[in-house]
């Protein structure tokens, strides 16, 4: 039997999902480009909730959310440009779909806007929004409620939104120069205080200014400190707690549980709830997601439960992880060398209730002939690891004695190859 070329590319995506109210929203290409669609937990038929001429920008472009749903206010915001001009703009919609309306007045008119961190209890979202007039970014804390908004910050390199507490009193507020100069402040209402690293104001010409990695930053249970990611310890980076009341100390927090083998790094960390955090890995190209709790008087994070990494969601990537604190849902899209993107949730207090919401497939070739790979990484002449993938042919293809060996380099500080079924993705 002869097989397409073009079956590899058939697959449609299923991407950015938010579980809300026994629905999954999400982005799919379903009607040949990106569009905003929901479904009911377990899969439906998928509904379309934006008019087909309107096409958004794929999740792994745009800088920060797609879209976030708020089903108390019967709301979904939405980030829309203009036929790919990339200026985006909040818009609302009903929760049942329709044709998009400007929030906020059309305030953000003059901006490309980014969608930052969402609370749906209390209706409140971040903007960070690029001036058009003049080389300034504001940052900006929104009541989709009462429809006022607070500007937080407004510099030359911007700013953004790592955590908000309780009522929104107090924030972690981020920027940065260059890969690895990070600086972090506590904004508490309306003052802004220094906690690690060294403003560009405050450097002196040509003064060199030690990388620090800074990544994710979290506020502790307690709120008495943050949680960071950063290359202070490892190169591959790690978590740091910073106490408050210690600007410019950054203390390590030791790992337990870690399940996982291999070369990679930590990509970020989530707050869920009370003392619980997500914690993301790309191990070898593998994605690798915990459930941890953090014990704020001994500095440990427990990784308690493996939501991603091991059987079934194994050699993969996840795309993107939602959690919903009303329900404790976990929801992602994940894929593999052989399967496509699928949305799937966790659920249980032992997470140990699985569901998957769709059923997509590469149209003509069974899965059986796709090879799923396996690791070939090697230690080179100087002794550095380097991750690598060996791709044989399916055993179900017969194929016998020596076969062509195509080599295929792509990696870098700033990119590599993962596995997913459409090609790389790249970080």
């Amino acid at each position: 039997m002869n097989y397409r070329i073009e079956s590899l590319m058939s697959a449609r995506l299923f991407v950015a999902p938010q579980y809300a109210d026994d629905r999954v929203y999400f982005l799919s290409n379903l009607s040949g480009h990106l569009s905003l669609y929901a479904m009911y937990h377990g899969g439906s038929v998928p509904e379309p909730l934006l008019p087909p001429h309107i096409a958004l920008q794929n999740p792994h472009l745009i800088d920060g959310k797609s879209f976030y749903v708020f089903p108390e206010l019967n709301k979904i915001l939405v980030m829309i440009d203009r036929d790919g001009d990339e200026n985006y703009q909040p818009m609302l919609i009903p929760l049942e779909g329709g044709f998009p309306e400007p929030a906020f007045d059309n305030f953000f008119a003059k901006h490309r806007v980014h969608l930052n961190e969402c609370d749906r209890e209390r209706g409140v979202v971040y903007f960070r929004a690029e001036r058009r007039d003049k080389p300034l970014e504001e940052l900006y804390r929104a009541n989709l409620k009462t429809g006022a908004l607070t500007k937080i910050a407004a510099g030359e390199f911007g700013y953004g939104i790592g955590d908000h507490f309780a009522n929104h009193n107090r924030l972690l507020v981020g920027t940065g120069y260059s890969a690895g100069d990070g600086v972090y402040f506590l904004w508490n209402k309306g003052k802004m205080t220094l906690l690690y690293g060294k403003p560009m104001e405050k450097r002196k010409p040509g003064e060199h200014v030690p990388l620090n990695g800074l990544g994710a930053g979290v506020f502790s249970p307690s709120g008495k400190g943050a949680i960071l990611t950063s290359s202070l310890f490892e190169d591959t980076y790690s978590l740091g707690y910073l106490d408050f009341k210690k600007p410019g100390v950054i203390t390590p927090i030791k790992l337990k549980g870690v399940a996982h083998k291999g070369m990679g790094e930590l990509e970020n960390i989530i707050r869920l709830k009370d003392n619980r955090y997500a914690v993301t890995f790309n191990i070898d190209g593998c994605s690798w997601a915990y459930e941890g709790v953090f014990n704020e008087e001994k500095l440990t994070m427990t990784l308690k439960y493996v939501l991603v990494g091991q059987e079934p969601f194994d050699g993969g990537m996840m795309e993107h992880l939602d959690y919903d604190k009303v329900e404790d849902v976990f929801t992602f899209s994940f894929s593999t060398a052989t399967s496509p993107t699928q949305i799937y949730s966790i659920e249980g207090k032992n997470r140990d209730l699985l569901y998957r919401h769709t059923e997509e497939k590469i149209l003509g070739i069974p899965e059986a002939l796709l090879s799923k790979g396996e690791d070939a990484s090697f230690i080179t002449h100087d002794g550095l690891r380097v991750s690598a993938r060996l791709y044989l042919p399916a055993r179900a293809l017969g194929f016998k004695g020596p076969r062509p060996v195509v080599y295929y380099i792509h990696g870098g500080p700033q990119g590599q190859e993962r596995r997913t079924s459409r090609g790389s993705r790249c970080r």
